[in-house]
């Protein structure tokens, strides 16, 4: 099995830390992981989208081009990529952000206001957490007491203060 993901949104929104997330949880797993960070020269407020493959066999490639998963963050994002999305696919938006609602009927939408949760939760910032939490609800691609482990190896020791507040967005986008 094999899963194609990408995250799309501005720079700043955690898109590439999301991935990273993602990428390390298969790796725990002993799946064949791909992830492909790529951002504008602006960073920050500048456009940011992560490729991220599971699978279960080798990655031939690391491009996605038609997303199994899309995870779109702000209005342009969603505009790119949304229609690239493979039929059955699931696309994840922020309603916070994105005002546009999806039509296409070949697809499971989720629209989720994870900025507004975030802010709500004290979790300013981890919007992007949010809604993999929301993702591993909607399609279990790791098992759950996977997620902690993950989380653990992307956080550096420096931020460990951070390691708690993304488990709690991650709940939350899971009860959402």
């Amino acid at each position: 099995m094999t899963t194609q993901i990408l995250l799309a949104g501005s720079g700043g929104q955690g898109i590439l830390f999301a991935g990273k997330f993602l990428a390390y949880a298969g790796m725990l797993e002993g799946r064949e992981v791909s992830w492909l960070p790529s951002y504008g020269p602006e960073m920050r407020g500048g456009t940011a989208n992560c490729s991220v493959i599971l699978s279960d066999a080798p990655v031939g490639s690391p491009i996605v081009q038609q997303p199994d998963v899309l995870i779109a963050m702000n209005l342009p994002s969603y505009l790119r990529f949304m229609p690239a999305i493979q039929p059955g696919g699931i696309l994840l938006s922020d309603s916070s952000l994105i005002a546009e609602h999806c039509a296409r009927e070949d697809i499971t939408v989720i629209e989720l206001p994870a900025t507004q949760m975030a802010y709500d939760e004290g979790l300013k910032g981890l919007a992007n957490m949010i809604l993999i939490g929301r993702l591993l609800k909607q399609s279990p691609l790791v098992a759950p007491e996977t997620v902690e482990r993950a989380m653990e190896k992307c956080i550096p020791p420096t931020r460990a203060a951070m390691l708690a507040l993304n488990l709690r967005a991650i709940a939350a986008g899971r009860g959402a």
